[in-house]
């Protein structure tokens, strides 16, 4: 999935429709009772008559099928997905907050974006459940809030790395231990590419937006814990220098450096695929979404022959991992208590009793380390298993609020903005989404 984001509509939601609910201190109870997540469920019960609705994004309405199937087989019970129309990060809140409500939901489970649909006053906790502690490293830390679980975590969160072309790194020289070790030396190797092949060093989609957020996000990845911590505090700004630098490097030593296709203002994700695969591109700086895209192009056997793929951070040769909405899947609170044990039970199943079958069907990554990840994937797939578990979060994994960073870097990228002012535009927006969110400091 991409990580475009709809903040400024998430705000109006937020200072109209939900009011005292969805925009007082996303940590509040209301009370509701949730008893139903105290008591243990057993995966394969019988469930005749019990009906439970799931809502998916548009492009995600399939993902469930093969654990929705076994589940009903198994159980008797009925799992009704519903498509909520795009663009869903805008929609699911609006919906929630005209009074619909559905039994389970995909929905990123960040600390920037799971907010958004009041966990504490909607959701079940899942504290308890038997997965929980199966879940891998970097896995258990997503889907929390204040230290309760709201999320069942049922894929990966999708790996940022560099996806290369294999031929044209040969026509540059580039040998396999000869990969780059820090964002310095990834430039580095884009200006080999530049001056030894006719590709382009990297592919950037101007068009599309959302991906020109991938080149600044690798360079912040040195910022200390605690930098996070007081931005979410109001005590750091993203007008830090270490911000503004981050911008300008990809402004004027990768774009304005000419590593990037011609067409970069209004290049595409879905031709940043075609360039990479066809060499007319080296790299791509993308997280599995691109991935996926080639997936459902070629087989594994071609894109072992033709694609690599490694982490990338500012100083380390570290990957980095991003959150979406397939990664997590939460249960609400309905006020009808078999209902709500039926939802964890269909959790409960499908982390537990279908796993290895769900994975498998899928052909993705496990988020259990006991259940191994199924055979057959590409080699980039497994070079971002191997990368996981030190991975380092991109900011929707650390920020309170994950402001628009693409829309500000394509205005920049037009003519319309220095990197200071998006670095302001930036600040701007997550104060604005921080206060109406009632965060601490704002």
């Amino acid at each position: 999935m991409t990580e475009r984001r709809l903040l400024p509509a998430l705000v109006l939601i937020c200072a109209t429709a939900l009011t005292a609910t969805a925009c007082s201190d996303p940590t509040a109870s209301s009370g509701t009772p949730d008893a139903a997540s105290d008591s243990k469920v057993d995966p394969t019960a019988e469930l005749d008559g019990v009906r439970l609705t799931m809502w998916t994004a548009q492009n995600t309405v399939n993902a469930p099928k093969q654990v929705i199937d076994a589940f009903e087989k198994a159980t008797g019970a009925r799992v009704d997905t519903q498509a909520i129309p795009d663009l869903y990060e805008q929609n699911v809140p609006t919906k929630l907050a005209s009074g619909d409500k559905p039994d389970l939901m995909f929905w990123q489970p960040s600390i920037s974006t799971l907010p958004f649909i009041q966990p504490q006053q909607n959701l079940l906790t899942l504290d308890k459940e038997p997965w929980v502690d199966k879940l891998g490293d970097t896995e258990k830390k997503l889907g929390v809030i204040k230290g309760k679980r709201y999320a069942a975590i049922v894929t990966s969160p999708a790996m940022l790395g560099v996806y290369y072309n294999k031929d044209v790194f040969k026509k540059a020289g580039i040998a396999d231990d000869q990969l780059p070790k820090s964002y310095d030396e990834l430039l580095a190797l884009g200006h080999q590419i530049k001056d030894r092949t006719d590709a382009a060093p990297f592919y950037e989609a101007g068009g599309d937006k959302w991906p020109l957020q991938w080149q600044m996000q690798v360079q912040l990845t040195d910022l200390p814990a605690t930098w996070w911590t007081d931005l979410n505090r109001n005590k750091e700004k993203w007008t830090d220098p270490v911000v503004v630098k981050a911008v300008t490097k990809y402004k004027d030593k990768l774009l304005g450096a000419g590593l990037a296709q011609k067409n970069y203002k209004t290049g595409t994700f879905t031709g940043s695929a075609d360039a990479l695969w066809n060499g007319d591109a080296g790299m791509v700086l993308n997280v599995t979404s691109f991935q996926s895209q080639l997936q459902a192009k070629h087989s594994t056997a071609e894109l072992d022959k033709k694609l690599g793929w490694f982490p990338i951070s500012n100083s380390s040769a570290t990957g980095m991992y991003s959150p979406d909405q397939t990664n997590g899947v939460v249960a609400f609170k309905t006020g009808d208590t078999k209902r709500q044990n039926a939802a964890r039970q269909f959790l409960d199943f499908w982390l537990e009793t279908d796993y290895p079958a769900y994975i498998k069907a899928m052909k993705i990554p496990s988020v259990q380390p006991g259940v191994p990840s199924p055979d057959g994937l590409p080699q980039t797939s497994q070079a971002q298993i191997k990368a996981l578990p030190t991975a380092n979060g991109v900011f929707q994994a650390k920020a309170i609020v994950a402001p628009d960073t693409h829309l500000y870097l394509a205005d920049m990228i037009y003519g319309k903005k220095s990197p200071q002012q998006v670095a302001q535009a930036i600040q701007d927006q997550f104060a604005q989404v921080a206060k109406a969110q009632s965060a601490p400091g704002f």
